[in-house]
């Protein structure tokens, strides 16, 4: 994220707080290398079963940006983990599969202390994870590029007076139109370029799959507003709240990975449903959960705006990969886009 003129006396860089497991806290229960701790980039085995230790407790690291590009993190005042001023090496990128199908990435992290993985998706006890893939001293990934939700460029956002504006025209004070509050002021509109590369990779809802107006271009866990007219059986609502890596059925809605995405978050005084592209998605829900993992110059902004960083989620029943896959997701496409039987 590039920024103007540099200061005579620059402040500090703001630090980028996130957890962290103990490597060892992630072992392998069936495998190759049965009993040890996730290890370098050299020492694992591709097939082998992690778990993650029933007691293991995340770790806060933080993180200060570094001054020259190209340049190693170090660790920031506040952090639980390291000294202040460490060098931070990103040592490996794994990608693992969970048993209901789901990619997670864990990037391993060199400290002093030892190794430490920092999971871009959650990762839970009791849940088995299939390593699929090792990449050694990944290039492409930033440490302070760990974005939520967010809509690629070019996206149309409803105005209140019923315009719809391309997001990355939009600004603070812009009355956006909400599903639940009518027009609001956006607070913030949060911006970062990533590579379009694993969790990173943009959504692709081609138009009129949702009634969309035109192609909608998301991150993979940014969540789609739907209602059902016919509540699903096991729902306790209509409305539903669905990641858009759940609808991903390779035709209708794929992952498109290769490139570079300039991504947007919109931000406002409470957890809102906008819309996008003519249909409802989420905002960005401001908590500490998603603070962490925004660039820090996005955090830092949120952190003076919102100094209680305690927005509550939109209510709305949360469609899991399971739901989904019993109903297909298909059954929530828009009728113009249902394939024939």
């Amino acid at each position: 994220m590039e920024t103007g003129g540099r200061a005579a006396s620059p402040s500090p860089a703001p630090g980028h707080a996130c957890q962290v497991f103990a490597a060892d806290d992630i072992y392998v229960s069936i495998g190759v290398n049965s009993g040890d701790g996730l290890g370098g980039p050299d020492q694992v085995v591709t097939g082998d079963i992690y778990e993650l230790e029933e007691n293991a407790r995340p770790l806060r690291l933080v993180l200060s940006r570094p001054v020259a590009a190209g340049a190693e993190p170090e660790v920031a005042e506040g952090s639980s983990l390291g000294r202040p001023g460490e060098k931070v090496r990103l040592a490996a990128r794994y990608t693992l599969m969970s048993p209901d199908g789901d990619k997670v990435e864990l990037l391993m992290l060199a400290l002093e202390a030892g190794l430490f993985a920092l999971p871009l998706s959650p990762i839970g006890t009791r849940s088995d994870y299939t390593l699929l893939h090792v990449e050694s001293s990944p290039r492409d990934t930033r440490l302070s590029d760990l974005i939520c939700v967010s809509f690629a460029r070019g996206t149309l956002i409803s105005l209140a007076s019923g315009r719809q504006v391309p997001i990355e025209d939009l600004g603070p004070g812009d009355r956006v139109l909400t599903r639940d509050h009518g027009p609001q002021p956006l607070r913030l509109l949060g911006r970062a370029t990533l590579r379009a590369v694993g969790a990173f990779a943009p959504v692709v809802i081609t138009a009129g799959t949702l009634g969309n107006a035109g192609d909608l271009i998301v991150s993979q866990h940014h969540r789609m507003f739907l209602y059902q007219r016919n509540r699903p059986a096991g729902l306790g609502t209509s409305e539903l709240l669905v990641q858009a890596r759940h609808l991903v059925d390779g035709e209708n809605v794929f992952i498109r990975e290769g490139g570079f995405v300039d991504w947007f978050s919109l931000v406002f005084d409470r957890h809102e449903i906008v819309y996008a592209e003519g249909i409802p998605a989420e905002s960005l829900m401001v908590n500490d959960a998603t603070v962490s993992r925004l660039p820090p110059e996005i955090a830092a902004e949120l952190g003076a705006r919102f100094p209680g960083l305690a927005q509550i989620q939109h209510f709305g029943t949360e469609a899991g990969r399971q739901f989904l896959e019993t109903v297909g997701p298909a059954a929530l496409y828009h009728p113009r886009r249902r394939r024939a039987l």
